[in-house]
């Protein structure tokens, strides 16, 4: 199975760019209404960065099968803790005072260079832009240049640091913005871009265009098929970056877009083509939700997924993990029985499948023993059983009635023997 491009999170690499431009060239971009690019997960991490593993591959298949549970990520985040930041401190302090914080905790600030036309024209999440952008190393060294940067903001197209700070700044607004490591590439840093992990940016940034993104029901069926894998790409990498709030967002709207109604006729194969879409989102999805260990949104997802593909193995599988994690081991193992027998071979569906038979096993070894011991055990209370009768024992009964009967006897002769 082919590995997922190496496209960064900042979207800085070439592969977005052309992707967001051939988008926004063709149909100004998308707008559903409602949406305005918010997070699908309302969970306040929007924009927190959490690093861990990977998932999904370029051309759109599945991610591999794999014990997608939360303790890899439990493991990463205390080897993170013990990592010391390489991130420098923002520019020299002598003009601090026109430097504005953006969250208000110093790693991210955002400095005017040339006035824009006002307020007013501030772009809003949802809108597509276009930018200049230049990125340096805390040390002045360019990274990234462009002169043509498009993409929609707010739906994470585009390292953090950019998405909150572009709200802020006026049309033709030129200006400088620090980010902290935490807002740009964080501890894992970027091929492409060349960005070491742990590093400080500046970036260099003049808003040339915001204009807003057209109605998802207007969107030729081809151009909404091309929009809605390119947010499902952003999420795969964002996956791979260990980034789940932000691969989960990027899923999200992926997932609008597929489901978006549509005034433009449609083909059956172009419908065909965003059902496989939407499958892959919300499969890729219950992937991301098993790592943040939202169990209960996982299952959702991969209820929805066998609602189109009902042999869809990769669904069925994570299912399973769900059901197993719940302690339904009984359903769990019926589900991955139903997997295994569409795919004999996998290994993985065999270990995981051999694991729940085990702990079913003693779950089962502990109810009976719990029952036990709530109910009593008939079989250890003594049972009463009459002495054995030896050879030489008599009933009184019997040694009563035959002394009567030998009295009788006694007591007839007497009185024959008077008669006579």
């Amino acid at each position: 199975m082919a590995a997922v491009e190496d496209v960064p999170a900042g979207s800085g690499g070439a592969d977005a760019q052309e992707a967001v431009a051939k988008v926004s060239s063709s149909s100004g971009g998308v707008k559903s209404t409602g949406r305005g690019g918010a997070s699908l997960l309302d969970s306040g991490e929007d924009f927190e960065m959490l690093n861990d593993e990977d998932e999904d591959d370029g051309n759109g298949d599945l991610p591999p099968l794999e014990d997608a549970g939360g303790k890899d990520r439990k493991k990463k985040d205390r080897e993170d803790q013990g990592t010391q930041s390489k991130t420098s401190e923002p520019p020299p302090t002598a003009g601090e005072e026109e430097w504005v914080e953006v969250l208000g905790n110093g790693q991210l600030k955002k400095k005017v260079l040339e006035a824009g036309k006002g307020p007013d024209s501030r772009p809003r999440r949802g809108q597509n832009v276009k930018i200049q952008l230049k990125v340096c190393l805390t040390d002045d060294s360019i990274v990234e240049e462009n002169d043509s940067l498009s993409f929609c903001l707010g739906d994470g197209d585009v390292i953090q640091a950019l998405d909150l700070s572009v709200q802020l700044m006026e049309l033709e607004e030129k200006a400088l913005i620090y980010s902290d490591a935490k807002y740009a590439y964080g501890t894992i840093g970027s091929s492409s871009p060349a960005v070491p992990p742990n590093s400080a940016l500046t970036l260099e940034v003049r808003l040339l265009e915001a204009s807003d993104a057209l109605d998802l029901e207007l969107l030729p069926p081809h151009e909404k098929i091309a929009l809605a894998s390119y947010k499902r790409e952003r999420g795969n990498v964002y996956y791979q970056r260990g980034e789940y709030v932000s691969a989960i967002t990027s899923y999200g709207i992926a997932l609008q877009i597929t489901e978006s109604s549509s005034k433009v006729d449609i083909t059956d194969a172009e419908e065909e083509e965003l059902t496989d879409v939407k499958v892959k989102c919300l499969n890729n999805m219950a992937a991301a939700q098993l790592k943040l260990e939202h169990h209960e949104a996982a299952l959702r997802s991969c209820v929805s997924v066998l609602a189109h593909q009902p042999d869809n193995i990769k669904a069925l599988f994570r299912k399973g993990k769900v059901l197993a994690l719940r302690g339904d081991y009984a359903e769990a193992i019926k589900i991955l029985k139903r997997a295994l027998k569409l795919e004999p071979s996998n290994k993985t569906i065999h270990a995981e499948l051999s694991k729940l038979v085990k702990k079913h096993s003693e779950q089962r070894g502990v109810e009976q023993a719990m029952y036990k011991k709530m109910l009593g055990n008939p079989t250890s209370a003594a049972v009463q059983k009459p002495p054995a009768r030896t050879p030489w024992s008599i009933s009184w009964k019997w040694l009563f009635g035959a002394t009567a009967v030998a009295i009788g006897g006694v007591a007839l002769s007497v009185v024959i023997a008077a008669r006579n």
